[in-house]
């Protein structure tokens, strides 16, 4: 297993574009402790709080699949590091005024979130070309989902100690930066630099003329759902177990089931189609959701956060390989950007849905929102198990003939 991950390690960029390409996506982990912090701290109230972190983060979703159809047009350091910039601006802007003036507030959570660059779109698109081998792009996705879980456990983290050390505005102004670096050391390197998308339709939909692609981007909002409300349901359990840092106990059990399950997962290599194994790898997220209504104990309630995120991690790198096979031509990273959208938007509509449900019904109602989420995203890729066959068909015989008809291209090529 190791020498596998090894293996794909030593490849030449591999470590510098997973590196900068998580330490790029830094401000997407911490954004939302960090604005609520900064602006509880100047005497904003929860709600102000909350309101300008959905600014943000609905812009965020908006912004990334715009950002990845221009990435796809005009290469990844021309759109990338602008944007990277414009959005440490807008944070940077946050940090230094704060709420007030409340306008000003707003603009900058605007642009800090429109403008987050596609950075876990873009890597995806440059696996191909960097790995080039099938086995080593498998083990790179799992990778890549299992690092991004550790780095959303750990975010918060580093907020929290940096607002100790410092201050909310220092924490943010470090972060911004931080994830500017990030993206330099992406967008600077050779394989980014050297690639370019496919020649695409002219067609505005896009990624979205494929049926199956469309029912992915459905599936991984009711996963973002699941996953948003854990979080909401985790601070209501702990209330009534203690409080203390017992909610961060089953945050740090859901990261590490999903590095687990990740590195396991991308170790081997699995037979059959990826549409298929997919299924059965949200039989399992779906599942493992379930249990978590029980709300047992503070030790068995760990172990069920564990094994809560084992799936997780799979699920995410086989979807990846499946957006991969499903993207028209040329769309690549649009199409990548639209299942990190999905997922946002879910999360956010989940921590809506279990607030009430907290509130209402302790934390086994907001545990139950998580599961029906998860069967929901399982009902949605069963349900549309055809289009995804004959959306994949589709998108093969398009790339294959435009293939043919320019030779040297290929869906995500160097030039």
């Amino acid at each position: 297993m190791a020498a596998g991950y090894a293996d794909l390690l030593r490849t030449r960029h591999a470590t510098r574009l997973l590196t900068g390409t998580l330490i790029g996506r830094l401000p997407n982990a911490t954004a939302a402790l960090g604005i609520v912090l900064l602006t509880r701290s100047q005497g904003g109230d929860f709600t102000l709080a909350g309101i300008l972190s959905a600014v943000y983060g609905i812009a965020n979703a908006v912004g990334q699949p715009l950002l990845g159809r221009a990435v796809d047009r005009y290469g990844q350091p021309r759109v990338m590091l602008p944007a990277a910039l414009l959005s440490a601006a807008g944070m940077a802007l946050f940090a230094l005024t704060g709420p007030d003036p409340l306008p000003l507030a707003y603009a900058a959570m605007l642009v800090a979130g429109l403008f987050t660059p596609p950075l876990e779109g873009g890597l995806r698109a440059l696996w191909p070309g960097v790995l080039k081998r099938a086995d080593r792009i498998h083990a790179a996705y799992a990778l890549d989902a299992a690092a991004q879980e550790v780095m959303f456990a750990v975010g918060p983290l580093l907020v929290t100690l940096l607002v100790a050390a410092f201050s909310e505005a220092a924490a943010l102004l470090w972060i911004a930066a931080v994830g500017v670096a990030g993206a330099l050391s992406v967008v600077t390197s050779p394989p980014s630099r050297a690639w370019r998308a496919a020649p695409r339709a002219a067609d505005w939909l896009g990624p979205l003329r494929a049926p199956g692609l469309v029912a992915l981007i459905g599936s991984f909002f009711f996963v973002g759902l699941a996953l948003g409300s854990i979080a909401v349901a985790s601070v209501s359990y702990a209330d009534a177990h203690g409080g203390g840092m017992v909610s961060s106990y089953l945050l740090s059990a859901l990261g590490f089931g999903a590095l687990v399950g990740g590195v396991v997962y991308g170790a081997r290599h699995w037979p059959g189609i990826p549409e298929r194994r997919l299924r059965l790898l949200m039989v399992g997220l779906a599942v493992c959701y379930l249990p978590l209504a029980l709300v047992p104990g503070v030790a068995a309630m760990t172990i069920l956060a564990g094994l809560s995120g084992l799936f997780l991690a799979p699920v995410l790198a086989c979807a990846f390989v499946v957006v991969d096979r499903h993207a028209p031509t040329g769309t690549v990273t649009e199409a990548f950007s639209w299942i990190v959208t999905a997922f946002g938007v879910g999360a956010a509509v989940g921590t809506a849905a279990a607030g009430p449900a907290a509130q209402y019904g302790g934390a086994t109602a907001a545990f139950a929102v998580a599961g029906a989420g998860g069967l929901v995203a399982l009902a949605v890729l069963l349900a549309c198990g055809r289009f995804l066959v004959l959306s994949n068909l589709a998108s093969r015989t398009e790339k294959d003939r435009i293939a043919a008809a320019e030779p040297g291209f290929s869906s995500t090529h160097q030039a």
